[in-house]
């Protein structure tokens, strides 16, 4: 096979299968479905250059899913396990400084009422937990948790002093000493005289005597 040429590709029918159900399936990540359609096209005979064309990649993207297949099979197209340094800290580790993070700092000594991150590392350091541990570790361990040492907890905040609570506003008007007498007075000199008023008198007139019959000489 001359060189730069591509690499034949022959699934096997189970191999055809998932192809197309990781290809066109809603389910499935985008970057394994890339994968899938590169290699299904590539099943096809179709060059690198349409390939990449069609899915919209670069054509050393095509070349490296297409070799992969070749070699592998459906393995081929997962991630490689990447390489790097090694942890620093093991999960036991991490697991007791959060268990240290959610006691009191008094007790240990720390003349402080709460956690800090500085404090904390420190103090892992201390006990022995690592040999050495900085405060961005220590931050980022207990972001995981949502811990949070520094902040007082929900409900345990020190009871503030408060103050006397304010009299509450009364609609009853209460006049100020002095002020009583004067408003009266103003008010009777004020306020117009009322007169009463008068009802017209009606005499009585003695009722009416019959008129006697006169007398005859």
């Amino acid at each position: 096979m001359p060189v730069g040429a591509a690499r034949p590709i022959s699934p096997t029918a189970t191999e055809r299968h998932r192809l197309k159900k990781a290809a066109w399936g809603h389910k499935a990540e985008y970057r394994l479905r890339v994968r899938a359609q590169i290699v299904l096209h590539a099943a096809r005979g179709l060059p690198n250059a349409r390939i990449a064309e069609r899915v919209g990649v670069h054509v050393d993207t095509v070349r490296t899913w297409r070799s992969r297949f070749a070699e592998l099979g459906m393995p081929g197209l997962a991630d490689r396990k990447r390489t790097g340094r090694a942890p620093s800290f093991t999960p036991l580790q991490a697991t007791q400084v959060k268990a240290l993070a959610r006691q009191t700092a008094r007790p240990t000594g720390t003349p402080l009422s709460r956690w800090t991150t500085p404090e904390l590392a420190r103090e892992a350091v201390k006990r022995g937990i690592a040999p050495f541990l900085s405060a961005s570790t220590v931050r980022r361990w207990l972001a995981r948790d949502a811990l949070k040492p520094w902040q007082p907890a929900p409900g345990s905040s020190s009871p503030t002093p408060t103050s006397a609570p304010r009299p509450r506003a009364s609609w009853i008007y209460t006049p100020a000493p002095g002020t009583a007498s004067r408003s009266a007075r103003t008010n009777s000199s004020s306020a117009p005289t009322r007169r009463p008023r008068s009802r017209p008198v009606v005499a009585a007139t003695p009722p009416s005597s019959p008129a006697r019959p006169a007398r005859c000489a």
